[in-house]
């Protein structure tokens, strides 16, 4: 995904992104082509999750092409400091770490059903 407006505040464009979508990951790099650990660590817990199925969609913060501003714009938007950062019907759910952690409790699976 990109920023569909050019020029638009960045926070904008976030917001769009994240209210728009059921589940969003902002990452480094492309869900085909993590550019580090962590964010393909994350991709491969929601897809091992899903099975497959599992619907989500990335953001490249590192693509300053097509969404400019964004690798500095996400971390002030959620007020934390690093990437990737996984959102869940609008709400900031973690990075990399908490997302380990909510998979291996199973609280993961329960925010995305909706529990």
């Amino acid at each position: 995904l990109t920023f569909e407006k050019a020029g638009a505040p960045v926070e904008e464009e976030i917001e769009r992104l994240v209210r728009g979508r059921e589940v969003v990951l902002f990452m480094k790099g492309t869900r085909r082509n993590p550019m580090c650990g962590f964010s393909g660590r994350v991709v491969g817990a929601l897809e091992e999750l899903g099975g497959g199925g599992l619907e989500f969609d990335c953001v490249d913060c590192l693509d300053e092409e097509g969404n400019p501003g964004l690798r500095q714009g996400i971390k002030d938007y959620s007020q934390w400091p690093t990437i990737p950062q996984l959102y869940v019907r609008g709400e900031f759910v973690g990075g990399a770490d908490i997302v380990g952690e909510m998979v291996a409790s199973g609280e993961l699976q329960k925010v995305l059903r909706g529990e």
